[in-house]
Parts: C-alpha cells; structure tokens; sequence
C-alpha cells in the first residue's frame, strides 16, 4: 500500500469508528501527545479532549469521503484534504471541508492536527 493509500485508509477507519462507538479509543491511539482537533462548532479540543467527547458521543449512521488529495509537507509529514459527510437519523447531514496532517512516528502514521470547515449540504 502507498503512503496515500495509508492514509486515506487511517481517515475511512476513523470515520467507521465514529459510526460504531469507538471513536474516543481509536483516535486516543491515533493522535499525537500534543494534537488538535479544530472543529466546526469553533473550538479546539486536544487529545484527552477528543477522547472525552467521543467516549459518550451519538454515533454517525453512514459518511462519505470524497475528493481527496494527499499533499507531502516532508518525508515524515503529510496533509490529507477531502470533503466529508456524514449522516444521522433525521437530522440535516453534516458536510465540511476537511484536513488531517500526519505525522510518521516509529514508522507509524500519527494525527497531529484536524480541522473542519463547514459546508452547504
């Protein structure tokens, strides 16, 4: 698998995790120390915040990615932006603008920062 192909697999396996109650844990391994997560409501929350918020957070039925693209910083860091939705019962499906920048660590990719820009849906 390429180091592309990597990512956007860690970004659809987030995704499912969010879909099926794991998302506090799955994400507490993924980020780094001192990761962010910027998000549309206008807050930041750290990794300890991240794992807080998910631990009890209503699960999303399905998500879509789309138009990805990978963008190399370094060798070891990396940029994935895509446009993401997301959906719940009723509720008006959730679209954003979305990056994630990875970090290589001990040959592992990590999340070091994330942050999403609304959309119309």
């Amino acid at each position: 698998m390429s180091r592309d192909e990597d990512l956007y697999a860690l970004e659809r396996r987030g995704w499912q995790s969010l879909c099926d109650g794991t998302g506090g844990v799955f994400y507490g391994s993924l980020m780094t120390d001192d990761a962010l997560m910027v998000l549309a409501g206008g807050f930041a929350l750290d990794r300890d915040g991240v794992v807080a918020s998910l631990t009890d957070a209503p699960q999303w039925d399905d998500f879509d990615i789309s138009g990805e693209r990978v963008i190399a910083v370094s060798e070891d860091v990396r940029t994935l932006v895509y446009t993401g939705s997301a959906m719940r019962g009723n509720e008006p499906e959730f679209r954003a603008l979305m990056s994630s920048t990875y970090v290589r660590i001990d040959n592992e990719w990590r999340l070091a920062l994330y942050q999403q820009t609304p959309m119309e849906s």
